[in-house]
């Protein structure tokens, strides 16, 4: 497989939008290839016209006990840059609010502005509901980003260096999931698809891993208990440099991504730090998305690579022991 320098190259250069069908069946091609050259039997897994997924699955997914996953859809471009503050909740939601709050008021004063000259006020409501209910489908629907360095380029690129790094093990799968941006359907569809799987196994998901020199590990509420999966992520991920790794077993977070819909899971995200806001990560869903930093994901992969056989060896004892 390529270096983790020349796979940023591909992506961002190849495929650096996969919005429509067609950018996503390139991309799916292309990294079908590189997993199978990673010694990983690839399958596409399509879910009917409803739901309209296709994920890549690397691995047997009914022998796999971890899952290792990232959605490789991007978004459309907001008016206004996302910004995601995992641990502090509030902050997170107050941007949203406030952004919420402006676009709405700026097509207020658009509405008043178009039918006031024109002595029309009887059309000033209506316009001021189109044009609110034109922000919100531009957010969900408008053109695509072109900048999608972190947001996800960097999960995909994360979840092909650590195949690169690790022997092929029945017990690992990966699954590069599509239709994030459309409410995790991708994830919603594997679940189903893989109803044992997705209620027992554990799935570790990448989502923006390449900007910033913190990387939370945040556990859900039924992992906070597992004390070898805690012990093995802080084992295998020692201090290296300005790189520090958060395993967070406590606290309110919220980091919406696709692991919401699976029962066992731990979110993988690279953060910035700034005193008086804590964690968070900028620019996503932005022409200023750019930054994918090769040694982030380097240091995942090594990282993983260590910290699988550990996990898989410590739960192996602990269900013998049982």
């Amino acid at each position: 497989m390529k270096s983790t320098a020349e796979t940023k190259e591909v992506l961002l250069k190849l495929f650096p939008i996969r919005k429509s069908a067609a950018q996503k069946a390139d991309f799916r091609e292309w990294v079908m290839r590189e997993m199978k050259a990673a010694g990983c039997r690839c399958k596409e897994e399509r879910y009917g016209k409803t739901n309209g997924s296709v994920n890549v699955v690397a691995g047997d997914p009914d022998r796999a006990t971890v899952f290792l996953v990232a959605h490789y859809d991007t978004p459309s471009r907001m008016l206004v840059p996302n910004f995601v503050s995992p641990t502090n909740v509030p902050a997170h939601f107050l941007y949203h609010f406030v952004t919420a709050f402006l676009l709405l008021a700026l097509a207020l004063v658009v509405s008043f502005a178009v039918t006031f000259p024109i002595n029309q006020p009887r059309a000033t409501f209506p316009l001021f509901i189109i044009l609110a209910i034109g922000v919100l489908f531009w957010t969900a629907f408008g053109p695509a980003n072109r900048s999608n360095a972190n947001g996800n380029t960097s999960g995909v690129a994360a979840l092909l260096a650590i195949a690169a790094r690790m022997p092929r093990d029945k017990r690992v799968c990966f699954v590069f999931l599509d239709n994030s941006e459309r409410n995790f359907l991708g994830a919603k569809a594997f679940r189903r698809q893989h109803m044992s799987a997705g209620d027992n196994c554990l799935f570790i998901n990448f989502d923006c891993v390449g900007d910033g020199d913190h990387f939370l590990f945040m556990l859900s509420r039924v992992c906070r208990w597992d004390g070898d999966l805690i012990n093995a992520l802080l084992d295998a991920f020692p201090a290296q440099g300005r790189k520090r790794v958060h395993v967070l077993d406590k606290g309110l977070m919220y980091y919406p991504s696709d692991h919401k819909k699976f029962k066992f899971h731990v979110a993988v995200c690279a953060c910035r730090r700034q005193a008086g806001l804590g964690y968070y990560i900028p620019h996503l869903r932005s022409r200023r998305d750019t930054v994918l930093e090769t040694e982030n994901i380097d240091y995942l992969a090594e990282g993983m690579a260590r910290f699988l056989p550990l996990y898989l060896q410590q739960a192996g004892e602990s269900v013998s022991k049982k």
